[in-house]
């Protein structure tokens, strides 16, 4: 079902805007944010939020928190679209900062508040599979940090390592 209409690749983008005047990119981001609502969502990110990571992490693991604590856990099923939902929430957050340390303390967070949950991940074989590729990807992106902050990460890492074990016998 192709239109026939190309999108223009980011560089393409970059070199047009150049040339604007102020007045016109706010025109512009206005026009943009009124069309999805993840584009008012990240500039909204991008103009507020920013230059206070650690407060923004923090808001975004208290949203988690509220998304787990309304989890239906007497279905297993309507447990998974809520554990689902959280984690696209998450991944959401981690694309708006660009950031390894903010993915790797959201994604830990989702972690340890999935494990301690009371679901059984070793029940349920998607979820236990989804938890230990959030685990991988945690440990993929440490591995790019300092040696100091990826040596905290692997110890935190191997701790909801050996819950999942532990929850599966």
């Amino acid at each position: 079902m192709a239109t026939g209409i190309r999108t223009a690749s980011v560089q393409e983008i970059k070199e047009e805007l150049q040339p604007y005047k102020t007045g016109k990119l706010i025109e512009l981001c206005l026009r943009l944010a009124r069309f999805k609502k993840e584009n008012k969502e990240l500039l909204t990110f991008l103009l507020f939020e920013a230059n206070d990571i650690e407060a923004y992490i923090q808001s975004v693991k208290n949203e988690m928190d509220s998304g787990f604590a309304d989890m239906n856990t007497s279905n297993l099923y309507f447990a998974k679209k809520t554990i689902r939902k959280v984690l696209r929430m998450a991944n959401k957050h981690i694309r708006f900062t660009g950031s390894k340390t903010v993915e790797i303390e959201l994604l830990l967070h989702f972690c340890e508040t999935l494990s301690e949950s009371g679901i059984s991940l070793r029940k349920n074989n998607a979820l236990n599979n989804l938890y230990q590729n959030q685990l991988k990807k945690i440990q993929k992106s440490a591995e790019t940090l300092h040696e100091d902050l990826q040596y905290e990460y692997t110890r935190k890492i191997s701790k909801l390592q050996q819950k999942a074990v532990g929850s599966r016998q």
